[in-house]
């Protein structure tokens, strides 16, 4: 997912064990010599540590999100190596902050080239993991994109994956929802106008139309935009019984409260931007009750690796997790089995190792597989607004929309 296009000033981080206000990765960000990234993963519990590289937007507008990614990856790290590490070698997680620029990304993916990291895990949006892709491909470092949804970003070659759904996907899947699932037909669609607004503005409006549904308006606004007055008064004149929302929380929540204050009483569907306790739901209030959100998290999942993630996650932190965090964790955990299955670091064995990922339980979900494009295949998880909570309401398994060719 790219949530927001701006570049920010601030300073490069490098982050290791006891990062204020984000906890203990289990591992350290030394720059030290590591050995090259291929060779066997032995039992041997002095061998040289397993160097996972990662980026996030640590400062900056984005920084809810990039710190929720960041705390993430830690809490996986800190698991594996309280498990043992990887064959009895410890994981390090090697970490820094991209400020949401793609220059700043491609200076830390070369960075992360020299400290010889064996694969990289994205905790950013598409702007920089975009600019990264091509580097690592050319570098043979395995790289997985834990939420960012733009389609470039795998296609540049065996070496990159993506743990949450493309874009597309999610666009269908929003269809699927309004459509199939709420029996909607006559939609509005409200945007932010960037690469996230625009793909799942395109594939659920195709999706959406293919099932019947009319799109009676189509609004787009900037990111920052604090008045949607004007958009939603001329929305609410075409009588839609659903508008589809695309933002991200910091937008969403005002437009929540607005559509409210209107008298709108459409149907809101969102996206996996609005999925966030702390940004989305306190801030919108009583506004966002009834608001259903295609995402990836499914709070009232009873499986052992989603609870004790949530309860986990909150009793280290202090706030509840959101699907940045979820899917982060999750990309840690894919490569760390996929690195044990390989029993090698070899970067080709290892993107076979991930590329063959089957039946992977996760925190979002049964990973089916991956895609020969590097795509996950999962289901789509739909959430309500109910008591102030993201409620399950119910989940999309349809294999024409997770599916990508």
């Amino acid at each position: 997912m790219s949530r927001v296009w701006k570049q920010m000033a601030g300073a490069l981080l490098v982050l290791a064990l006891g990062v204020a206000g984000c906890g203990s990765s289990g591992g350290t960000s030394d720059g030290g010599a590591a050995g090259p990234p291929g060779g066997t993963s032995g039992g041997n519990s002095g061998a040289e540590p397993i160097k996972i590289g990662f980026f996030a937007p640590i400062t900056g507008a984005a920084a809810a999100d990039g710190t929720s990614a960041q705390r993430a990856a830690e809490l996986a790290v800190e698991e594996i190596n309280a498990a043992g590490g990887i064959d009895g070698r410890e994981v390090r997680l090697i970490a820094h902050d991209d400020r949401l620029d793609p220059k700043e990304a491609v200076n830390i993916a070369n960075k992360l080239i020299g400290e010889k990291v064996v694969a990289v895990v994205s905790g950013s949006y598409s702007g920089p993991t975009r600019a990264v892709a091509p580097v690592l491909q050319q570098a043979r470092i395995p790289m997985i994109t834990a939420y960012a949804i733009h389609p470039e970003i795998t296609s540049h070659g065996k070496y990159m994956f993506r743990q949450s759904f493309i874009g597309s996907v999610q666009g269908r899947a929003g269809a699927e929802a309004a459509v199939g699932v709420l029996g909607k037909k006559r939609i509005a669609i409200l945007y932010i106008d960037n690469d996230f607004g625009q793909t799942l503005h395109q594939s659920f409006k195709e999706r959406a139309t293919g099932l019947g549904a009319t799109i009676v308006a189509e609004e787009k606004f900037p990111a920052g935009e604090k008045d949607f007055g004007p958009l939603l008064t001329r929305i609410r004149e075409k009588n839609p019984d659903l508008i589809y929302v695309v933002a991200y929380a910091a937008e969403g929540s005002v437009l929540v409260r607005q559509a409210k204050a209107l008298g709108i009483t459409a149907q809101l569907l969102g996206t996996e931007g609005l999925d966030s306790t702390e940004q989305f739901l306190k801030v919108a209030g009583e506004a966002a009750e009834g608001v259903i959100i295609t995402t990836n998290l499914n709070r009232d999942d009873t499986r052992d690796v989603a609870r004790n993630f949530i309860a986990n996650f909150k009793q280290k932190y202090g706030v509840e997790p959101d699907m940045v965090g979820a899917s982060t964790y999750d990309a840690v955990k894919v490569l760390a089995d996929a690195i044990k299955r390989a029993g090698s670091t070899d970067p080709d064995k290892l993107a076979d190792a991930i590329r063959s990922t089957k039946d992977f339980e996760a925190v979002t979900g049964t990973i089916k597989g991956y895609t020969d494009k590097g795509e996950v295949m999962k289901t789509v998880q739909l959430q309500i607004v109910k008591d102030g909570a993201f409620r399950y309401f119910g989940v999309v398994d349809n294999p024409e929309v997770y599916q990508v060719p």
